[in-house]
This record gives structure tokens, sequence and C-alpha cells, in this order.
């Protein structure tokens, strides 16, 4: 199970990120137009992504707090299709759906978004990742950390919440 040290942030002007991103050699995978459709469970979070770069089933679990946080995360890669989200959806009901655009970047073992999520606004993630657990809790920190300053976050930009809580938070119009 990989293990995985997270921020999210508001993200007021995406060029800077994007440019501070690019001249630190930052590995740009692309514009993935996804689609998160949250299932109800009892524990934790699970979703279904689907989209033009990243389709993948999520189940994780992580407080929510503000600043660099800790999630517990288990992947399954499905192949791209209606069946696994009309059983999901059938068996669990679906809670929400996220709509979002996001950029995808890597440096190194860190993966960074830069999202414009429908109903939301704009929103940069940082996420370190362990995925054969040789880097330890102690390095993802430090490379969260690192990159939080390195793209000038400032604490107030910082979000507890997934965007599925957000969105549930949202008033109809």
């Amino acid at each position: 199970m990989p293990l995985l040290v997270e921020i999210k942030a508001r993200c007021a002007d995406p060029d800077v990120v994007r440019k501070i991103l690019l001249e630190n050699k930052a590995d740009y995978q692309g514009l993935d137009h996804q689609i998160d459709t949250y299932f109800i469970v009892d524990q934790g979070r699970l979703k279904l992504r689907e989209g033009n770069i990243e389709n993948t089933l999520i189940h994780y679990s992580r407080a929510n707090q503000t600043g660099p946080k800790t999630s517990k995360v288990s992947l399954y890669k499905p192949n791209p299709g209606p069946a696994i989200k009309e059983v999901l959806t059938n068996a669990l009901g679906v809670l929400i759906v996220v709509d979002k655009q996001r950029e995808i970047y890597f440096i190194d073992n860190v993966k960074f978004h830069i999202d414009q999520v429908a109903q939301l606004g704009s929103f940069m993630e940082i996420e370190a990742i362990d995925e054969d657990n040789t880097i330890g809790q102690t390095e993802l920190d430090r490379q969260c950390n690192y990159y939080m300053n390195l793209l000038g976050v400032d604490a107030k930009d910082l979000v507890s919440n997934s965007y599925s809580d957000m969105l549930m938070d949202v008033k109809p119009a």
C-alpha cells in the first residue's frame, strides 16, 4: 500500500505555479478531464476516477486538516468502461460527482496537480508518494514542505477537505 503525504491549496494564479514547475524540470504528463464519482461507504472514501490519462478506483483514509496530511491509499486500475461504475453505483449508491480539469506534473516521486474544479475554482495539490516503502514518512514530509515553500503556498490558502466535501457544502443556485 503506497504511503502518501499531500496538501491541497487554493491557487490564485495557476500560471505562476506552472512556470515554477517547468523551471524546476517537472515532467508534464498532460491535461486530464477527470470525473471522480464518490460512493457511499462506511470508512474512508471510495472514488472511481475516469479520465483520459488516469482511470483508477481509489479507496483512501486521511484526516481533514490543513497542511501536509498522510493518506492510506489502495488503488485498482480497471480498464476504462461503464461496467465497474454501474456495479459500484448499484451496490453502494453515489455520494457526489466531482468534475475537474487537471494538469499533471512529476518531479521524481512527487506529483503536482493544477486543478480547475467545476463550481469550486482553481486549486493545486502536492503529493509526495512512497510506492514501495523505501522513502519513509520523514522524507515525504520534507519533500511536501520543500515544494510548498518553492511554490509559495500560503497557510491561508491551504484546504483541509476533499473536493467532494467542498461540493457537498455548496448551496444550490
